[in-house]
């Protein structure tokens, strides 16, 4: 895919479903009982992947265009799969189906691609037996082998790293477990799987104390059916924030973007290191925030000395954010350092390296860390970008495309599709001839 410089981009984008909202209303809708409407479901292959594995649990499940209609088997009513489960490139499919299958009462296999393949999933094989599944893997990594227990045994879990996929794992578990079942968090992740089943019914009780935040289900909870609307995805969103914010007489407005607080890191970062941008139509959707967020071309100074640091508690909520974050760091005064941020290293790709070689072949000057980078300002210049198969890396380097002179690059950028299909043609919508 190649991308020519852009003096500025204009319009109106109506984003795909949020990919994390999604996959978990695909999942609650099957354990509910009735059948459930879901508007604006993602296009991502990622969530595909989970409405293919459901359907192999015996999930009646109709599909068209980003309208599915599920209709629920209740918690325990899932089928032995014919097969494999086969999670794609999913990882949110694979450790959330996870918890569901091991509350059944027979075996599954889930696999993956290659990356996924490379994933960790120790931190889900822990907790799940320790509630008395019975894992096999490949070394902790997929593919895993789960001989399923009806009922588990309830637990109280404080994870190793700061993970919603664990939080959820844990949690959907708990549903078919004996008592209740408790997850600590030390630092707060997404929460859409709290809110969503709420939306369904259930009752989540989230507790401060001074070890954290204590959310608990109980395994008599009863899941029912309720139609919902997806909000459109804050992490799509990210991109065309960034490449309007950093090309004067851009204009773009993003209507009805998920507004979760646990995912609205970006437009808080964004905005403290001078980014144009203000809400509009804010309210509430099936529990979840949403709002329309307009972002005008021109960068100011930061608000703070200290805007220019990432790092701490914010960084989890904003990890999905982090390769056009950096690519936003190269266009403002002080550049943007990032740390904390070690859990990069284990997404689709080694997202730290992957964003550092190519931020280096356009022209950047970067420091990497461990854990984290820093980008200087830095003026772009065109190059062959490597996606190493990313979708993230790959859309983010489009618009850093957008800001360099001369010609760029992408190579392997239909890795797009897997949270945003069409990506590409809806950038070049927007961007001046």
């Amino acid at each position: 895919m190649k991308i020519s410089p852009a003096s500025h981009v204009r319009g109106t984008i109506r984003l795909p479903g949020d990919k994390s909202i999604s996959h978990r209303a695909a999942m609650l809708s099957a354990m509910a009982v009735g059948e459930t409407r879901i508007d604006n479901f993602a296009s991502a292959e990622d969530c595909a992947s989970t409405i293919s594995c459901l359907r192999s649990l015996g999930v009646a499940i109709e599909r068209a265009g980003n309208t599915v209609v599920i209709n629920g088997v209740g918690k325990t009513g899932f089928f032995p799969p014919a097969g494999p489960l086969d999670c794609g490139n999913s990882g949110t499919t694979m450790r959330l189906l996870s918890g569901i299958v091991a509350g059944q009462d027979f075996p599954c296999v889930l696999i993956g691609d290659e990356s996924l393949q490379m994933r960790p999933m120790k931190r889900i094989i822990g907790p799940l037996t320790e509630m008395g599944a019975a894992i096999t893997s490949n070394d902790g990594r997929a593919p895993l082998s789960i001989s399923g227990k009806n009922p588990l045994t309830a637990i109280e879990y404080r994870p190793p790293v700061a993970s919603a996929q664990i939080k959820s794992c844990v949690l959907l578990a708990g549903l078919n477990a004996d008592g209740e079942t408790t997850v600590i968090e030390t630092v707060q992740t997404r929460d859409h799987t709290e809110r969503m089943l709420r939306w369904f019914g259930v009752d989540v009780a989230a507790t401060e104390t001074e070890g954290g935040l204590r959310i608990t289900v109980s395994g008599d909870a009863v899941l029912t059916s309720r139609d919902l609307i997806v909000p459109s995805d804050i992490s799509s969103a990210a991109f065309f924030m960034v490449a309007a914010a950093c090309l004067r007489g851009s204009d773009i407005v993003l209507p009805n973007v998920g507004f979760n607080a646990s995912r609205a890191a970006i437009f808080d970062v964004l905005g403290d290191l001078g980014a144009n941008m203000r809400l509009t139509g804010q309210r509430e959707v099936n529990n979840e925030p949403v709002a329309t967020i307009r972002t005008q071309g021109g960068i100011s100074a930061a608000k703070t000395p200290r805007a220019n640091l990432v790092n701490g508690p914010t960084v989890a909520n904003l990890v999905d954010e982090v390769p056009i974050l950096a690519v936003f760091g190269t266009q403002i005064d002080g550049g943007i350092e990032i740390r904390d941020a070690a859990e990069l290293r284990v997404k689709e790709s080694d997202r730290i390296a992957a964003i550092v070689e190519n931020l280096r072949r356009m022209g950047a000057t970067v420091e990497e860390f461990p854990d984290g980078l820093k980008v200087e300002r830095s003026d772009l210049a065109g190059a062959v970008i490597d996606s190493f198969g990313d979708h993230r890396i790959a859309m983010a380097f489009a618009v850093a495309g957008l800001l360099a002179s001369g010609e760029t690059e992408i190579t392997r950028a239909e890795c797009a599709d897997i949270s945003f299909p069409g990506f590409f043609d809806t950038l070049a919508s927007i961007t001046d001839a």
